[in-house]
């Protein structure tokens, strides 16, 4: 079965989802068991317990795409498709970079890179699989 999209977001009801197994297991100080996270992504780390809120890179960047999608509209950055699409990415974060290293402090630099490495990124996804960047509801 396939799910179907809906404004709310995806149906899973109908879908038939597998629920991954290790076979290892371990026992938290409570007693519940959980799989191992050796070899999982550990995104929890990627957040500095000592920086507030607001200061988080993650909030930062948060910030900027809500500025950009004010701007340019929500998730347009999306649209990129072609090898240009990610040269301009990737030269927006050098030189987002160099400013940031240089200590300018006109724009969130740090933010801008952080934003367009991950742009160019999903880019290059999009490049590999050869899909246009459409959807694989829509194709």
């Amino acid at each position: 079965m396939t799910a179907t999209a809906t404004a709310a977001g995806p149906e899973t009801a109908a879908r038939d989802y597998e629920t991954k197994d290790s076979g290892s297991r371990r026992v938290t100080a409570s007693g519940i068991q959980r799989e191992v996270k050796t070899g999982q992504p550990r995104f929890d780390l990627l957040v500095p317990l000592q920086v507030p809120y607001q200061d988080q890179l993650f909030t930062r960047t948060a910030a900027l795409v809500e500025r950009g999608a004010r701007k340019y509209d929500s998730r347009d950055w999306e649209q990129a498709s072609t090898a240009a699409d990610m040269e301009e990415f990737r030269a927006s974060a050098f030189r987002h970079f160099m400013q940031w290293m240089c200590g300018e402090d006109d724009e969130d630099h740090a933010a801008a890179v952080v934003f367009n490495l991950l742009a160019a990124e999903s880019t290059r996804t999009v490049i590999a699989r050869g899909d246009g960047g459409i959807p694989e509801a829509a194709r």
